[in-house]
């Protein structure tokens, strides 16, 4: 207690600062970490039951004051900290990973000269990265808006992680982890509660700091890893490095991570393309966030659907990324006892509600003291996730719940024995963390993250490069097989009924042709109105993922779509009117085809706009295919083939049918009817492919950004 007090009194100890006695102190302390070093694997090679004295406390109990300076008067923060560290080294627990970074840093500066500590604290500062804390944080959802009813997802959750540190969330489904996750990294507002990042509230500026992994692998499936890798370097890194310096980064992450072997295979994993394995797969969704080497880093259910050699592979990555100076967090469901052991801090979650916050290899150790034990050879992840769930089987129990077996019950005992023991034991974690961090991250002192906003690629780059990665995406589904034989057997079949129908004689020729001419407008408007309501839809998490994290401008993701679609769209049309064109005897000259197929280039075009309106405005494949059919017929019937004349108060629709426009521009083209050459036509047309587009555009800046 006395070192404690001693050591949270920084003000008065910085108050008998001065620089002889800090050369005097610091001296001192070289020679005794030198004997102290020496002394570092005797102390390890101890067992548990033979402790060595701890040299912190001897620095205090020592009787002999006069040779030994105690720790309650020592002169600077330096000293306190050297002598916790090897208070630390000489115990059970080995010290932190932040805490070995800070010895090095004090003993590459304790040689030089020293004019002060903010020379030190501005080193270390620059090390430090993101300290997230966090304190009481709550978040309800609105079960029944009428009646406001309440469901508490997390309750009163409080801990800290530091860089250097792997923070594990655990516990059974549905008890708040990736909730809380989302709390802590800003995607989601808590309702309550406090949660900073270096002392500071969240701010935009802060989220090109933070990676967010999501459970489920958002990806590309016809891109290979390198590509996945390479695009998305060239899209979210500085716009003052080059073109090369991105792409060196990309494969700098990708031979980081150990995807050399497979960086030329597809990801695959949707839509039944093969593609690299699972664990291949999460660790090329880990480089996306890697890659602008975030300060902190979250992570939902790394290892789910993987064994437990590669769960283990995932989570050594993480640690070796900590280790670098970063502050990861992650959920994680039932860990293998090796996966455990490599957790620095654990949350233990139960209904929202901790029911353990501290050191992971500790966990057993406080739920002992609380007369929780297993009582067979048991994985701890399995015993504490048990004890979550409120499962006593095989398992020691205290005399309070002897005769009280229901979840309930337990987790009542365990949340009343978190509050009055554990929580004390909380606060002195973190009022040690906060010594630590106290004068490397004070309130006033102007911090680096407000500098760590620089835009990505600008917005022609932005373009040029989703359009690269559209073209290279969709070219497999565009020109599949099934699709391009689809198209010709159409054709096929369209041309051998209407076979040289211009040839014959019969009164009904025109008739014949005008019926052909109405079915191209209506197949041209039916065929990509249905494929492009599927766009957005499907690729909704895509989409959210990488304009969460300010990947580009949703203009230019719109223009990029839609001009890589575009020569794609074009040319299965072409390949359709030209097995059908001379087949069924249509105008024989170049004009004629030329302006025939450029007719249905403009049907395809503002078909297609809306289908990606539909599409943008339900995010729902059900829903905008509903919608989709009754637009389709609406504009089908008020066409002009079916019925010439209209009912008066039905008669708009056909102004906005995209069967009525072209069905009337291919009739001009090929009996030139009519005297203003179609022009009313051709504007209707160009009028819906930009309105149809526009609309989209709203639709996609007012789609939801929030985790679902």
């Amino acid at each position: 207690m006395e070192e404690t007090a001693s050591a949270l009194d920084l003000s008065e100890n910085y108050a008998k600062i001065n620089q002889d006695n800090m050369f005097r102190t610091n001296a001192k302390h070289d020679e005794k970490k030198k004997l102290m070093l020496a002394d570092e694997d005797n102390c390890r090679s101890k067992t548990r039951n033979s402790k060595i004295k701890r040299r912190s406390l001897d620095l205090i109990s020592n009787k002999d004051t006069s040779k030994i300076t105690p720790l309650c008067k020592a002169k600077s923060f330096n000293s306190h900290f050297v002598a916790e560290m090897f208070d630390e080294q000489c115990s059970d627990n080995p010290p932190t990973n932040e805490k070995r970074g800070l010895l090095s840093l004090y003993q590459s500066n304790s040689s030089s000269s020293l004019h002060g500590l903010p020379d030190v604290t501005k080193s270390v500062e620059a090390a430090l990265g993101i300290s997230l804390k966090f304190k009481d944080v709550n978040y309800n959802v609105r079960l029944n808006s009428s009646k406001i009813v309440e469901k508490h997802i997390v309750q009163g959750v409080s801990g800290s992680i530091f860089p250097g540190e792997v923070l594990a969330l655990m516990g059974p489904s549905g008890g708040g982890k990736t909730t809380l996750l989302n709390l802590l990294s800003g995607r989601v507002k808590c309702d309550g509660g406090i949660i900073t990042y270096n002392d500071r509230l969240y701010t935009k500026s802060l989220k090109r700091r933070i990676g967010f992994v999501l459970q489920d692998d958002t990806v590309f499936p016809h891109l290979t890893v390198k590509e996945t890798l390479t695009y998305s370097a060239l899209l979210r890194l500085p716009n003052s490095l080059s073109k090369q310096q991105k792409t060196e980064r990309a494969m700098d992450v990708l031979s980081q991570l150990g995807l050399e072997k497979c960086q030329n295979t597809m990801v695959g994993g949707n839509k039944g393309v093969r593609g690299v394995s699972g664990g291949e797969k999460k660790r090329v969704c880990i480089g996306n966030e890697i890659l602008l080497n975030p300060s902190l880093l979250f992570l939902d259910e790394p290892t789910s659907g993987l064994d437990s050699t590669t769960a283990l592979r995932i989570i050594q990555m993480l640690q070796d990324i900590a280790q670098g100076g970063k502050t990861v967090v992650t959920t994680i469901h039932q860990p293998s006892s090796r996966l455990f052991s490599i957790f620095d801090k654990l949350i233990l979650l139960s209904n929202g509600c901790s029911l353990y916050f501290g050191k992971a290899s500790d966990a057993m150790r406080y739920f002992s003291s609380i007369g929780c034990l297993p009582l067979i050879a048991m994985n701890p992840a399995e015993f504490l996730i048990d004890l979550a769930s409120g499962n006593v089987k095989d398992k020691s129990l205290p005399s309070e719940l002897q005769h009280k077996f229901l979840p309930s019950d337990v987790h009542k005992y365990l949340l009343e024995a978190y509050e009055s023991r554990a929580s004390s034991t909380m606060e002195k974690m973190m009022k040690l963390d906060e010594i630590t961090t106290l004068n490397y991250h004070k309130p006033g002192r102007r911090s680096n993250m407000s500098d760590a906003g620089e835009c990505g690629a600008s917005w022609i780059a932005q373009f040029c490069i989703l359009f690269r990665r559209g073209l290279k995406e969709r070219r497999h589904e565009y020109l599949s097989s099934l699709r391009v034989i689809q198209v010709i057997s159409i054709a096929v079949i369209t041309g051998s009924i209407w076979w040289n129908t211009n040839a014959t004689s019969s009164p009904n020729s025109p008739q014949d042709q005008a019926g052909l001419l109405f079915f191209i407008s209506v197949y041209w408007a039916f065929f990509p109105v249905f494929t492009a309501i599927f766009t957005f839809p499907l690729e909704r998490a895509m989409l959210s993922k990488e304009r969460s994290v300010g990947m580009y401008k949703v203009s230019a993701y719109l223009v990029a779509r839609n001009a890589s679609d575009l020569p794609l769209d074009l040319l299965l049309p072409v390949v359709f009117l030209t097995t059908i064109y001379f087949m069924v005897g249509l105008k024989h000259t170049f004009a004629a085809f030329s302006l025939t197929l450029l007719s249905i280039f403009l049907s395809i075009i503002a078909a297609q706009g809306l289908g990606l309106s539909i599409g943008a405005a339900f995010m729902d494949v059900k829903k905008a295919t509903t919608l989709a059919s009754v637009t389709v017929m609406t504009f089908m019937l008020s066409g002009g083939f079916f019925i010439t004349r209209v009912p008066r108060f039905m008669r708009w629709v056909r102004y906005i049918s995209l069967n009525y426009h072209t069905y009337k521009l291919l009739l001009r083209i090929q009996y030139g009817s009519g005297e203003d050459g179609g022009g009313m036509e051709v504007g209707a047309m160009v009028v819906m492919i930009i309105a149809y587009r526009l609309l989209t555009y709203v639709l996609l800046r007012r789609m939801s950004l929030a985790p679902t």
